[in-house]
């Protein structure tokens, strides 16, 4: 059956997803259209990109994610200046490497801009502080930046939407004003974009299945607050969650995949093997299970 899916972020719980393309394909439905926030967007990308499973799985298991975080050269010899570029450049790690790789990899498959890709399949979720603006790529470039789609690097827009505020350095816009806009992690204002295939026609065109890097809403335990840094976490994930829970609860959450992987923290760059593999085995069960009873 051909379906559309969206991808939420997760940072490196996103191995979950190998499992859950694994359960999709099985069950015979091919994805006509992804859309993607942060490491979904990853993951989007590389559908859009037509990896297949095999190739997707031996690429990230493989991977050392450890060599994404490349601080600026001087942080080597003198450690307390990571504190200046997180105050001054707004993050610790310069995403250059992230963004370099998946440049590469997606060469591989020769996507290099949103030209390369076939119209309306892939959409890339992130945010502009700037203006205060939730935006899509490559559909908002032109409205809202005058930038022609067609000559945007897919892997620039991936990027930018997994820029993790504090962790990676933001990136930066040149807009239709003379001030550059600064774009971070698409879910800051949409971690789960499942209503991004929802406003384009009154006409359902085919099913959208979202997979989402969490627990079912009702699984939902409130937080213990109990300092500044306890709110700071809860002020955060509750503008990322908030919005997207309104939207699952409200309408369709019967076509969401939840995947439970709590346990695993988002920017844990040093996972080994093992956790890859029990995230990958988590999302194939989930939807194994899910899959079974859809579309309902």
């Amino acid at each position: 059956m051909k379906i559309d899916g969206v991808f939420s972020g997760g940072g490196v719980k996103a191995y979950a997803f190998l499992g859950a393309l694994k359960s999709i394909a099985e069950q015979e439905h091919k994805l006509e259209r992804v859309a993607g926030t942060s490491a979904g967007a990853i993951v989007a990308a590389f559908v859009a990109a037509n990896y297949r499973l095999d190739e997707l799985e031996e690429l990230l298991t493989d991977l050392d994610l450890k060599k994404f975080l490349d601080q600026p050269a001087i942080s080597n010899y003198i450690p307390f200046s990571k504190w200046l570029f997180l105050y001054f450049q707004m993050g610790i790690y310069k995403g250059d490497k992230l963004e370099n790789w998946l440049y590469d990899r997606l060469a591989e498959k020769n996507i290099y801009t949103f030209n390369d890709v076939q119209a309306g399949y892939l959409k890339v979720v992130t945010s502009d502080l700037s203006l205060g603006k939730l935006v899509v790529i490559p559909d908002d470039l032109e409205r809202i930046y005058g930038i022609n789609p067609k000559f945007f690097p897919v892997a620039k827009a991936v990027r930018m939407s997994a820029g993790f505020p504090y962790f990676f350095m933001p990136k930066k816009l040149p807009g239709k004003t003379k001030h550059k806009s600064i774009v971070v992690d698409g879910g800051l204002l949409s971690n789960f974009p499942l209503w991004i295939f929802g406003n384009e026609d009154k006409t359902k065109k085919r099913p959208v299945l979202g997979v989402k890097l969490s627990t079912d809403v009702k699984g939902y335990q409130p937080r213990k607050i109990k300092n500044a840094f306890d709110m700071f976490q809860a002020l955060f994930s509750t503008m990322k969650q908030a919005h997207d829970a309104r939207y699952i609860s409200t309408s369709q959450k019967n076509n969401i995949i939840f995947i439970p992987v709590e346990n695993v923290e988002s920017v844990n760059f040093s996972i080994d093997e093992d956790i890859k593999n029990r995230l990958i085995a988590t999302g194939k069960n989930s939807a194994d299970q899910f899959l079974q009873n859809w579309p309902r």
